[in-house]
């Protein structure tokens, strides 16, 4: 299921002792030509429905969501940085709708498996997080790709009906993940940096 944003389920942007606590994503980015691909959905599906936020989110696939003091924000760099560099690269798969009831409409990430390894190698980065007393990071679970969320329960099982037959297809190569923070749910989100994973035949020689 997806996770709403923590900082509207946990915090609105709350002070603590050391400073404010900010809203991070790690996400992955499709390419040039998908990233055309899943906007022209997202705005057939508002063209449809009349659904703002279906156009408003830019197509991305979370891999982990936490929060944390911005004092922090150069250690979770650092320690970030060491764990996904040693990840390979990989081709995302992406294959037709799916949704969460009762308010999510998305594209299936086929191979969720390499998604998932990078969320556990995030695991460092978690203890860090959560021994700085920070709730623990949400991590991916589930990749998916959202087209629209946050629908009415009618406006859901409406679109879940026409959404079902239809097909999508296409495929990507992961070559990098993308930091962004925020500092409450209402405010955009802005990129602090990228990470690079590992050219494959440069694990061949580690």
């Amino acid at each position: 299921m997806e996770s709403v944003s923590l900082l509207q389920s946990q915090h609105k942007t709350l002070p603590t002792d050391h400073g404010f606590l900010f809203e991070y994503l790690l996400v992955a980015t499709p390419g040039e030509d998908v990233y055309k691909q899943v906007m022209e959905e997202k705005y057939s599906f508002y063209d449809t429905y009349r659904e703002r936020v279906s156009i408003k989110a830019k197509p991305h696939i979370t891999i982990a969501n936490f929060l944390a003091k911005e004092a922090m924000e150069e250690t979770i760099i650092r320690w970030m940085n060491r764990s996904i560099a040693t990840q390979p690269r990989f081709s995302g798969l992406l294959n037709n709708f799916g949704g969460f009831p009762p308010h999510t409409i998305y594209i299936r990430v086929q191979n969720a498996q390499p998604f998932k390894k990078l969320a556990d190698a995030l695991q460092s980065v978690n203890h860090f997080i959560t021994s700085n007393n920070c709730p623990p990071m949400h991590l991916v679970t589930k990749p998916h790709l959202t087209v629209a969320r946050r629908l009415s329960p009618e406006i859901f099982a409406k679109a879940m009906l026409d959404y079902s037959p239809k097909t999508f297809e296409a495929s990507f190569e992961l070559n990098e993940l993308v930091l962004l923070r925020r500092q409450h749910q209402f405010d955009n989100c802005k990129q602090i940096t990228s990470f690079h994973l590992a050219p494959a035949e440069n694990l061949l020689f580690n």
